[in-house]
Order: C-alpha cells, then structure tokens, then sequence
C-alpha cells in the first residue's frame, strides 16, 4: 500500500492511523516555490522538499551557501530554507553558524530537521552537543510526524537502550505502532527487512524506567 493511499484511507477514515498520537505538518504555511536553495542543497529524504534531493558528495557547497543564505534573508520564517541552510553549513564544517538555522527548523517543528537534528545530538556530531534525551525528544516527535527514519530509528534505538533514562514515551505499543507506519510507507525490501527484525525484538522488549 503507497503511502499516499494510505493519507488518503487515513483521511476519510476508512483505516485508523497507525498512531492516535500521529501529528501533520502543514508545509502550506510556507512558500513551496523552488529556490536556488532548494535546487542546490534538498535532502532527498525530506518528505517536504520542492525540488530533487542532492547527495552531500554532488553538493557544491559555496554556490548552495550562497544560495541558501540568499534565500533565508527573503524568507526567514521558512523551516525548509532553515534547514538546508543548516545543513550545507555543516557540511562545509561550519557547525557553529548551522546551529541557528537548525535551531530555527526544529522550533517550527520541521520534520526533516527534528530527525536530523535529534541524530546529529544522539553521536554528539558536528557541533552539537551530545544529549541522548533531547536526541529522543526530537526523533520521537519526527516518527509522530511519520518521518520515515524517527519511525525506524526512534524504536531501534528505545531498544538498545540509548535512551534508557530519558522521559520520553518508550510504550511497546506505540513503537510498534511506529514501525507499523513505516511498514505503510515502503516496499523496499532492506527496509522490510529491518522493521521485521524490529519487530521481532519488540515483541519480548520490556521498556526500562526513567
């Protein structure tokens, strides 16, 4: 089932969502156009891109700062623009500017972005500081924005044990209700495959205490 077909049975209730807790952005707010940002530095895996993903290895990074920079001064209040501005300043190894723009993005609830920047807090990677519980916080607000790698990623690791301590919700139903949601989303069979082994664990996890 396409992930598009299954917004839409969601939508006219003909099937429940996955999760009762599930969250929709609404890109609307925002500008959709096209920018010389978004052409030069869209994450391909960002559900609310507007133009095709590059790849780090094919970014240019002095024309996509340009550009980026170019474009979050006509448009500050866009999360995607935020983003992405974010995202090559950290490429280029510039994590202290990024740290606004990423700032900006995760306080609009930017689903791309409470991934990215939940991970990149999760490894202590470039410039952020290393904080296991918000790392938590952000990604499982990304898989209740049904960000395919927070619907992955936030039980693999709740299972692991890399949040053990943290207060955010580690409820066996919910995770499976997340990698339920990613089910819906892919027949890509890697992918198929590490939600089944998911599950599999999931089915004797017993959640720790904070």
């Amino acid at each position: 089932m396409t992930r598009v077909l299954v917004f839409a049975l969601v939508t006219f209730g003909l099937i429940a969502p996955a999760s009762a807790s599930a969250l929709t952005f609404d890109a609307s707010r925002y500008s959709q156009s096209a920018t010389g940002c978004d052409r030069l530095a869209s994450h391909a895996d960002d559900p609310f891109r507007v133009a095709p993903g590059v790849e780090r290895s094919d970014i240019d990074l002095p024309a996509a700062i340009a550009a980026c920079e170019l474009a979050v001064a006509r448009d500050p209040a866009n999360p995607r623009l935020r983003y992405q501005l974010g995202r090559v300043y950290g490429y280029a190894g510039q994590g202290e500017k990024a740290v606004e723009h990423r700032e900006a993005a995760v306080a609009a609830d930017y689903p791309q972005a409470l991934f990215v920047i939940g991970y990149l807090h999760l490894e202590g990677l470039n410039k952020a500081r290393k904080d296991p519980c918000r790392a938590a916080s952000l990604i499982h607000r990304s898989a209740l924005y049904g960000r395919f790698a927070g619907l992955v990623g936030y039980p693999m690791w709740v299972m692991q044990g890399r949040f053990a301590g943290c207060a955010t919700s580690q409820d066996p139903k919910e995770l499976q209700s997340f990698l339920d949601t990613a089910a819906a989303q892919t027949t890509d069979f890697y992918k198929q495959s590490l939600i089944g082994e998911l599950r599999s664990k999931l089915a004797t996890f017993t959640p720790r205490q904070p």
